[in-house]
């Protein structure tokens, strides 16, 4: 499974409404500016979030969009699933041979477990330098 700039840009929404949480609204425009993305596409990209109801939007002058969860409710794996669809890195046939069979069925469990442990409270309060070492996955 390789997660598109949907994924990756949907997150980098999401992580950057986290961090900005309780805050009140922020803008597209502002995310896609800090973030060097085009604002055009992350309009494309919060229609689903809004849908799935992991954000909202606030009208008017000082409007944007805001979490409509807290930032620990929400996980990686909820907005991949989103966005991209199931978290299926290869599709398992039955009649494949059981050792590949269950090879695959680790790989997908493993890619799930990191992205549904993974919140966007977690995402937003990492710091690089002080926790690169928490944050290495093994698959």
């Amino acid at each position: 499974m390789k997660i598109s700039t949907k994924g990756r840009y949907g997150l980098t929404i999401m992580i950057a409404l986290a961090k900005r949480h309780g805050e009140g609204p922020i803008s597209l425009k502002s995310i896609a500016k800090d973030n060097n993305l085009s604002e055009h596409y992350l309009e494309q990209l919060i229609a689903p979030l809004r849908n799935a109801i992991f954000v909202k939007s606030v009208r008017g002058a000082y409007g944007g969009y805001m979490l409509a969860k807290e930032p620990g409710d929400i996980t990686a794996g909820d907005i991949i699933r989103v966005l991209e669809g199931p978290i299926t890195p290869v599709e398992v046939m039955e009649d494949e041979e059981p050792a590949k069979r269950d090879l695959w069925i680790k790989i997908r469990d493993a890619i799930k477990e990191v992205l549904d442990s993974t919140t966007l409270l977690d995402l937003a309060n990492y710091e690089e330098a002080d926790t690169q070492e928490d944050y290495m996955f093994y698959i």
